[in-house]
This record gives structure tokens, C-alpha cells and sequence, in this order.
């Protein structure tokens, strides 16, 4: 844990949670992912966004933090970008599928779900190994 550069894994986390902000809005699949995941902007609005901003980023810190460990020290951009998205796409979205399956969700849903957290591990990934 030592070797674990704490500030790339802020950086990482922060980079990760900039990604969905622009995943999640409007200019890319806000609207889809409300009309998948049956959410309606009365009930975005009426949300604690505090508190879901707030807990949500630390998850994407832990997930960072872990992945760092993961990864080990100096991981190459090669290493840092594949394995976030072998972790993105078949242990995050590969989860999603199965639960989505027996929860008969929209495959629309699993596509913009999954395809935030691919993009947002390759993100960490990248920026761990990156990182100086």
C-alpha cells in the first residue's frame, strides 16, 4: 500500500467521476438512461443530489483506490487502459448483465450502464499509469 500514490488516485477518482457527469447528462444519455431505468426528472429533481454526488464519489474513490492496488507501482498505459476495460466491460457490465437478466431490464440500460463504468475504469486505468 505503500506504492500507492494517493493523489493519482484522487486524480483517478475525480477524472472517473468527471466522465459520468457528462455520461449521465443531457448532451449524451440522460434522457435514455430516465426512460430505461424508468426515472422520471420529478424524481431527479425531489433526489438529495448532495447526498447521491456525495456517496457516489466515494465509491468511485474506493474503486480507484482498489484498482491502484490492483495494478501495482508503474503499471504501463498499455496495462492501466486493458485491464480497466477487461474490468469495466466483464466484471462491472458483465455483472450488470446478470442481475439486469433476471431483473428483465431493458438492454438499452445495460449498454449505457455498462458502457459508463468500461469507460470509467479505462479512465482510472489510464490515469493511475499515466500518473508520474
Amino acid at each position: 500500500m505503500n506504492a500507492i500514490d494517493h493523489f493519482a488516485v484522487i486524480v483517478a477518482a475525480l477524472s472517473a467521476f468527471l466522465v459520468g457527469g457528462l455520461w449521465y447528462s443531457p448532451l449524451l444519455f440522460a434522457r435514455p438512461w430516465m426512460a430505461a431505468a424508468g426515472i422520471t426528472e420529478e424524481q431527479t429533481r425531489q433526489a438529495n443530489m448532495a447526498r447521491v454526488f456525495g456517496i457516489s464519489f466515494v465509491w468511485v474513490l474506493l474503486g480507484a483506490y482498489v484498482f491502484a492496488m490492483f495494478l501495482g507501482p508503474a503499471p504501463s498505459l498499455a496495462l492501466g487502459a486493458g485491464a480497466g476495460l477487461a474490468v469495466g466491460l466483464f466484471w462491472v457490465a458483465g455483472s450488470f448483465a446478470v442481475n439486469y437478466q433476471f431483473e428483465q431490464r431493458p438492454l438499452k440500460l445495460l449498454l449505457i450502464n455498462g458502457g459508463y463504468h468500461t469507460v470509467q475504469y479505462a479512465v482510472i486505468g489510464l490515469v493511475l499509469a499515466a500518473w508520474p
